[in-house]
């Protein structure tokens, strides 16, 4: 821009040179007075003139208005939890025994949750003692144990210890990921003191001792108490409490199940912090440390698992499958747990016997399953020897041929169609022509044949050619009516092969269809659940099965008393000495399946053996071999 004096050396330049503000002398761009030739002078640096100044408090305005907006969003955006009420984790389906004693749960986090006032006082002082020992005094973060961690790791070179509190460990647990990174360490603690404004320190205990993993699958010290010792919260010993306490800083390298030494060690250190916090006195933290552990097993898989599976396929019928995993449904079942102890342990010893005796073959499966005959209530279901190697429900989801266990279904039947008991049949070889133009011949175990006999005596030999001649006369459609009218929804195939058993049921029907004959011609459909209460306490009771009767008292009593005599010189005399007990054997061709199904007093019981595959299970192995004595054990155990 030209300058508008008259006489420009005489004008002090900064009145005619553009306006320069200089941070620095020696970055001056004032005009020489040397009256040598201009030369090209260095780069002297960056001018701030007023255009780049504007500049420069435009974008630093932008920048802490970007800032403080980012902070605000960050802080606005973070979750929040107003109440307790808020606190809605997903809560187990809890499966309890008739007597209400949990017997196993449908889960994908294993979580009971429990008031806080329903935890023995111990229980929460072992937590606070072992994790935050300044936990009723910090406001959510405790800069002392920070700064004591901090110190600890620098020491030692690696990252042993952490500053973490309760209360942060529970917005960590609820309203965080668990990214390892210095932003969400400055949420953790912005949330945790907004925790402790919102919630009171019993309420955050609440939170915790119901949310925290305890390895194992259980989430919460409920869920936990029952995995380890069976018990609830309320029941444990102070030894327990200690050690349930000192699992979360790693329940995988201090589990009781497969660190036992880790897990005691453990242990230990978190009484010897309860007596130095004052929790309990010395001679009580030694007295908990002798007294050992007593671990419960793995008391929700092995021995519940398969009634467990029918519970859930029932509560699917009627609930969403989200429901059971998050809902903390609680459902009373009609299983007794002693009973199925017994049942388990029957089968198991059963399915060995059989297997010692064929050593060059695999060991078999078995299945039983116990019922009320008055009200079709499940007391007992086993559905295989090893719930852990495989879950397939041999009791429910498997069809088998039921060969001679058929038959008390046909007498019934054609004692309902007026054949009268005193009837004598000729018990002599049979044949009857078959498809393709070849004659079928019906033969009886071992080829014996014992003539003329009555009805009731065929029954209790088995005798297959009086089976079908007694089919032929009753006939096929009204055999299937019977069958169906008992319970029996498998698809029956219309042919005399139908009466020595050769068309599939499962075990839990026919069973079901025995204990009619028990319950004076009355059949109940089987039922295994009583009740459904939510988390509210509110309950629905579960449709039971009416009764229903299918044969008359006279036919029934008739069944009940010859298959008495089954039991006593017959077919089933391997499941004698039951006081009262009645039943049929059932065996197919090759020995392939072996069962027994029988009552005695108030309850029905059905056994199967054999092998999920059709591998025979050896010569000899009979339904009164292989099945009868498994029945017998079980029976002893439930009637006596």
């Amino acid at each position: 821009m030209a300058c508008d004096c008259v006489d420009a050396s005489r004008i002090p330049p900064p009145l005619c040179e553009p306006q320069h503000y200089r941070f620095f002398v020696f970055l001056s761009t004032k005009a020489s007075i040397s009256a040598e030739p201009p030369q090209e002078q260095p780069y002297r640096g960056w001018v701030l003139d007023q255009h780049h100044l504007s500049k420069m408090l435009l974008t630093i305005a932008g920048l802490v208005t970007l800032l403080i907006g980012t902070a605000l969003a960050w802080f606005t955006s973070l979750p929040d939890i107003r109440s307790i009420n808020d606190y809605r984790p997903q809560t187990a389906t809890l499966i309890l025994d008739r007597n209400n004693r949990p017997i196993d749960v449908i889960a994908k986090e294993f979580r009971v949750i429990v008031p806080y006032e329903s935890f023995p006082a111990l229980l929460p002082q072992a937590f606070v003692a072992a994790e935050d020992s300044r936990f009723w005094e910090h406001d959510g973060v405790d800069s002392w144990s920070i700064a004591r961690a901090a110190f600890n790791n620098l020491r030692s070179g690696r990252r042993s210890q952490g500053g973490s509190t309760i209360t942060q460990q529970v917005t960590r647990a609820l309203l965080l990921s668990r990214e390892k990174s210095y932003l969400r360490k400055l949420a953790e603690a912005v949330l945790s003191f907004r925790l402790e404004r919102m919630l009171t320190k019993e309420e955050i205990l609440f939170i915790y001792l119901n949310e925290i993993y305890l390895g194992e699958g259980a989430y919460g010290v409920e869920a936990a108490a029952r995995t380890y010792f069976g018990k609830k919260a309320s029941e444990l010993a102070l030894g327990e409490m200690a050690l349930l306490a000192g699992l979360p800083q790693s329940p995988s390298n201090y589990s009781p199940i497969k660190q036992t030494d880790a897990a005691r060690g453990r242990q230990r250190y978190v009484l010897n912090r309860m007596a130095e916090d004052g929790f309990i006195t010395d001679e009580a933290a030694r007295e908990a440390y002798d007294q050992g552990l007593q671990l419960a097993g793995n008391w929700r898989k092995s021995l519940n698992g398969y009634f467990a599976l029918y519970v859930r396929s029932q509560l699917l019928a009627v609930y969403k499958e989200a429901d059971l995993y998050a809902k903390g449904l609680s459902v009373a079942t009609t299983v007794d747990a002693r009973l199925q102890e017994a049942a388990a342990k029957a089968v198991q010893a059963g399915v060995i016997r059989v297997a010692m005796r064929h050593l060059d073959t695999p060991p078999p499966q078995g299945a039983l399953v116990a019922l009320d005959a008055s009200s079709g209530r499940i007391r007992a279901m086993i559905g295989g020897s090893d719930f852990t190697e495989n879950q397939f429900n041999r009791a429910v989801q498997a069809n088998r041929q039921p060969g001679s266990a058929f038959k008390p279904l046909l007498y019934a039947a054609a004692l309902e169609q007026g054949v009268a008991p005193t009837s004598v049949f000729n018990d002599a070889p049979l044949s009857l022509p078959s498809s393709g133009g070849r004659l079928w011949q019906p033969r009886n175990f071992k080829n014996e044949y014992r003539g003329a006999m009555p009805l009731g005596e065929a029954l209790v030999h088995s005798s297959n050619v009086v089976a079908v001649r007694l089919l032929q006369q009753v006939g096929l459609d009204r055999m299937v009516n019977t069958a169906k009218a008992m319970g029996v929804s498998a698809v029956l195939e219309p042919n005399l092969t139908l009466a020595l058993g050769a068309s599939p049921v499962s075990l839990l029907e026919l069973t079901a269809a025995y204990a009619a004959f028990a319950n004076q011609g009355v059949y109940h459909a089987p039922v295994g659940i009583t009740r459904v209460n939510d988390r509210e306490g509110r309950i629905t009771p579960w449709p039971q099965s009416p009764g229903k009767q299918v044969i008359s008292p006279a036919t029934a009593e008739w069944l009940q008393t010859t298959m008495t005599q089954v039991v006593q010189r017959g077919t089933g005399k391997n499941a004698s000495g039951v006081r009262g007990a009645s039943g049929k054997t059932g065996t197919t061709d090759n020995n392939l399946d072996a069962w027994f199904i029988g009552s005695a007093q108030e309850f029905t019981t059905g056994v199967w053996v054999g092998h999920d595959r059709d591998t025979p299970l050896g010569t000899g192995e009979t339904g009164g071999q292989a099945a009868a004595p498994v029945w017998k054990h079980f029976m002893l155990q439930a009637v006596n």
